[in-house]
C-alpha cells in the first residue's frame, strides 16, 4: 500500500470527478492520503472529503498566496476545525516570493502563527517553499519547537538543505519532478538523504509523473513515483513502498 502525503482532490479539476477518480487510485494500490487545503474553502472541501473516502485524511491551512487575506475569524475556524480527528496536519503553509513578492512580512506572520497552531494541537505542518529558503529556514530552525515535525511539500532544493531542514526535524517530500529526465537535482536529494526522512506525494493534479507529464495528475500515478525512487537508491520497488507508507503513517500518527 501506498500512502500519497500531498493531494489536491479538493482541486476543481479533480473534486467533481472524484467518484469515477478513486475507484482507479484504490486500484494503483494507494490506500492512504491527504487532502491538502489552501485557503478556507479547499480546507473545508478536504474535510468533507475525508468523511466520503476511506483513507482520506485532512490537512487544513493557509497557502502563502492566500496570505494577505486571512483574516482573525479565519483563524478562529483554523483553530477549531483542527480538533477534528479526520486532521492530520496544518498545510499547507509557507513562504512563497515567486508569486508574490509584496507581502513577504505577512507571509510570514501567517506562516509563524500556523506553526504555533500545529504546536498547540500536536500536529505536523506541511510546508510550500518557493523562493524564499532564506527565510523558510530561519523560520523552521529559529521558531519551531525542537519537537515539533513538518514536510518539505514537493521538495525542490538542494542536497545540502535537504539536511538542513532534516536537522530541524524535518521531512522531505517528493513529488512528479523527480521522475522528470533533467531533475538532476531532486535525484540526488534522493539519493543523499536517509529512507527514514523520505515520503512521496503526488500534489495532483498538478506536476504530473514520467511519462504522462502535461496530463491531469491524480494519486493513481503514485507508484511511478515510488519507482523512480527505487531505481534512485537502487533498491526494491517493495521497499520504497513500504518505508515511505510507514513514515507517513507515522508523522501523520494513524494507526493501522
Amino acid at each position: 500500500m501506498l500512502f500519497d502525503t500531498h493531494t489536491h482532490l479538493n482541486d476543481d479539476q479533480l473534486y467533481p470527478f472524484l467518484e469515477e477518480v478513486m475507484p482507479s487510485v484504490y486500484a494503483n494500490d494507494v490506500s492512504y492520503m491527504l487532502c491538502v487545503g489552501y485557503d478556507k474553502d479547499s480546507s473545508m472541501k478536504a474535510l468533507e472529503i475525508a468523511k466520503r473516502f476511506q483513507g482520506v485524511y485532512a490537512a487544513i491551512g493557509f497557502h502563502p498566496t492566500n496570505a494577505v487575506n486571512v483574516t482573525e475569524d479565519d483563524f478562529v475556524w483554523l483553530e477549531e476545525n483542527l480538533k477534528n480527528p479526520l486532521v492530520k496536519a496544518v498545510g499547507e503553509i509557507g513562504l512563497d516570493y515567486y508569486w508574490d513578492a509584496t507581502h513577504k512580512e505577512k507571509q510570514k506572520e501567517v506562516f509563524i502563527r500556523q506553526i504555533k497552531l500545529a504546536e498547540k494541537y500536536n500536529l505536523p505542518f506541511s510546508v510550500h517553499m518557493r523562493d524564499a529558503l532564506e527565510d523558510t529556514l530561519s523560520i523552521i530552525k529559529n521558531v519551531k519547537l525542537p519537537n515539533t515535525r513538518g514536510i518539505m511539500h514537493c521538495y525542490s532544493g538542494s542536497l545540502e538543505s535537504a539536511h538542513e531542514f532534516i536537522k530541524s526535524n524535518m521531512m522531505i517530500s517528493m513529488g512528479g519532478p523527480v521522475t522528470f529526465k533533467n531533475a538532476r537535482v531532486p535525484k540526488e536529494v534522493v539519493k543523499g538523504i536517509d529512507s527514514q526522512y523520505l515520503l512521496i506525494e503526488t500534489d495532483a493534479p498538478y506536476l504530473t509523473p514520467h511519462p504522462y507529464r502535461g496530463k491531469k495528475n491524480d494519486p493513481s500515478y503514485l507508484h511511478l513515483i515510488a519507482k523512480e525512487i527505487a531505481k534512485i537508491k537502487e533498491i526494491p520497488y517493495d521497499e520504497v513502498r513500504d518505508f515511505t507508507t510507514q513514515n507517513a503513517l507515522q508523522i501523520f500518527k494513524i494507526q493501522v
